[in-house]
């Protein structure tokens, strides 16, 4: 693969802070009330769940200016959930949420999410390593 944007980011736990390379993320971060933490920050599972659900839609368009599909009124939604693996440790899942016009019910929603999934480097990224449910509603 020939790189044409690296991000870069730093971080120094789930009680610390997320810093960006060029500053536009500056974020303080702490364990969710559900993890034991006091929710006063963000976590990687938020900043999992707003990235997938970003590139997925911008996947979305690319497949929709492909196949002429107006796709501009659809919206995506990650559900990243954390939880206890079968070998002790933690792993991740995640559900596509993806609201989609009345023309894009039914078999035509189903084939644009296929499309979509295949297309996403995020989507890419999961396969195989983590469950990822898509959705229509």
């Amino acid at each position: 693969m020939d790189a044409l944007y690296t991000a870069v980011a730093t971080a120094n736990g789930r009680e610390g802070r997320a810093v960006s390379s060029d500053g536009h993320i500056d974020l303080p971060l702490a364990f969710p009330p559900a993890l034991g933490g006091n929710g006063q920050g963000t976590n990687p599972e938020q900043l999992f769940a707003a990235g997938y659900a970003a590139c997925f839609a911008s996947a979305m368009g690319a497949i929709g200016r492909q196949e002429k599909i107006d796709v501009k009124d659809a919206s995506v939604t990650a559900e990243v959930s954390i939880g206890k693996d079968t070998d002790g440790g933690f792993g991740l899942s995640v559900i596509m949420r993806v609201e989609l016009p009345d023309h894009l019910q039914g078999a035509a929603g189903d084939d644009l999410l296929a499309k979509t999934h295949a297309y996403c480097p995020y989507s890419k990224a999961t396969k195989g390593n983590i469950p990822v449910e898509l959705v229509i509603e």
